[in-house]
């Protein structure tokens, strides 16, 4: 479907576009799932001013900030994460970007990661050179995340300290270096759907390997905290959306995923999602990774 194709179908009652995101999920997909967990390495104290992100220096939220976390911190977290059946594990940083002895002890992290726990690294850390990416590729780093988190017209609503290109020249140095990439958003920031329609339209041109869909958690402290919730229905629909515009990619509900969908998170999966981040999402706790696990198995027997 194209984008006005799209815009049409969503105007159809939710168990048909539920439906139609299955039917899409059992044709390209067929049944893969995908775990990952996140390690918030280093945490606060961010020069940017994205507004609903409680580690931004520019606001109030009173969240714990340290500097880069010790090996053995980041090793014993990714152990778990393997103990929890996690594909992939994911070393995130606060801040725009990492100072060269940043890099060299991350890329050694990814080097341990690899060879003493036997998961896949990932890594999200902010705008880096083509020299500081190829550093930790040759380390073993297989994705980058750099999310574009909404469309290019709404990008300058949520942030003003960097521009909607510059998220789109890293995901583009990732990929002409040979890894994949994870790139997706955060619904539930006053965007329209059609700006979410956009944002899918943008992440296909790009073809990213997974697509992580966050639903916004309002933090106190920043200028998001009042913005109202999303209804669950309009949730739903957009991953469906997202699930027909990527077809085959990767399509994980992120952050939001207990506290907005509650009771209805299995209809998120039913309609397209094929992906789930557990533990917890950097500020904020997940819910009990053996829940997660059972629903996973419930999911993989429909």
């Amino acid at each position: 479907m194209n984008k006005a194709e799209i815009k049409e179908f969503l105007k159809q009652d939710l168990l048909t576009i539920v439906k139609k995101g299955n039917e899409y999920y059992k044709k390209y997909s067929r049944k893969k799932f995908e775990l990952c967990s996140i390690i918030n390495a280093k945490s606060g104290k961010c020069s940017e001013d994205c507004k609903f992100c409680a580690q931004s220096a520019h606001w109030n939220t009173h969240i714990e900030s340290y500097n880069l976390k010790k090996e053995d911190e980041i090793l014993k977290e990714a152990e778990e994460a393997k103990k929890n059946n996690a594909e992939r594990f994911g070393i995130v940083t606060s801040g725009r970007g990492l100072n060269g002895k940043e890099i060299d002890d991350i890329a050694e992290f990814i080097y341990d990661i690899k060879r003493k726990i036997g998961i896949e690294p990932c890594a999200s850390l902010g705008e880096l050179t083509e020299e500081n990416l190829k550093k930790l590729k040759d380390a073993g780093l297989t994705r980058f995340h750099h999310n574009i988190e909404t469309s290019e017209n709404f990008y300058p609503n949520i942030v003003t300290t960097h521009k909607f290109e510059d998220r789109i020249k890293t995901i583009k140095l990732v990929q002409k270096l040979g890894m994949e990439i994870c790139s997706g958003g955060i619904i539930g920031m006053g965007e329209t759907m059609d700006d979410r329609i956009d944002m899918a339209f943008t992440l296909k041109e790009l073809n990213v390997d997974a697509v992580p869909v966050n639903i916004l958690v309002p933090i106190k402290g920043t200028p998001l905290e009042n913005q109202k919730e999303l209804a669950i229905e309009e949730i739903i629909k957009t991953i469906a959306m997202f699930r027909i515009v990527m077809k085959d990619k990767v399509i994980k509900i992120a952050a939001g995923r207990e506290s907005r969908l509650k009771d209805f998170q299995s209809l998120g999966f039913l309609a397209g999602a094929n992906g789930m981040l557990i533990g917890g999402y950097l500020t904020i706790r997940g819910r009990e990774v053996s829940d997660d696990l059972e629903l996973v198995n419930k999911l993989l027997q429909l």
